[in-house]
């Protein structure tokens, strides 16, 4: 599995009634340096508009959002109805909704602390691309190398510490003000 991680705007609320909401969008069409070949050549990335947009019509396809990409720490599930997604031209936007009860389990209240801290404040799809047909790769006239994702099978979505694409942006709120964390944006991606 392949992931891209980004960064953006960070808000933390908290309501008296103790629900917690995360929004944010992963945006298309906006390239991205993933790291540079031995004689320099940057390594870009960019996804084209609705490149998970086949994968989300089927409304049963489960969805997580997790802690790291990390499985055995999931915050929301589509299936749960705690992740809602939605695709436009622009980008992917979710929501993801954690209740009272949910944020006291340990990894999401220690996701709640990072992410106040500042320690947690990229966005990072995990995804799979299925076929040749389903990416194309050039080497541009500096050099470089472009790998346009046309259409990808999006298997999580996670908050992460160290993210690559600089337009995302993960919001934390609540219906009632609280806290807020504005983070800045920069660059830096991995793969598995």
């Amino acid at each position: 599995m392949l992931r891209a991680n980004h960064i953006g705007a960070l808000e933390v609320r908290f309501s008296e009634g103790g629900e917690t909401r995360l929004s944010g969008n992963f945006p298309y069409n906006v390239e991205t340096v993933l790291g540079r070949g031995p004689s320099g050549q940057a390594y870009k990335e960019v996804f084209a508009s609705r490149a998970f947009g086949a994968s989300l019509e089927d409304e049963a396809r489960e969805v997580h959002f997790l802690v790291g990409h990390e499985h055995s720490a999931p915050v929301a599930a589509r299936s749960a109805g705690s992740l809602s997604l939605s695709d436009t031209d622009e980008g992917l936007n979710f929501e993801v909704r954690i209740s009272k009860e949910v944020s006291a389990v340990t990894h999401i209240s220690d996701l709640i602390a990072m992410m106040r801290a500042k320690l947690v404040r990229g966005l990072s799809p995990g995804f799979r691309v299925q076929g040749e047909a389903d990416e194309d790769v050039q080497r541009m006239a500096d050099g470089s190398i472009l790998r346009t994702i046309n259409r990808a099978e999006l298997i999580e979505l996670s908050a992460v510490t160290r993210p690559a694409y600089p337009e995302a942006q993960i919001q934390a709120r609540n219906w009632t003000p609280g806290e807020f964390i504005d983070v800045p944006t920069r660059q830096i991606a991995r793969y598995r």
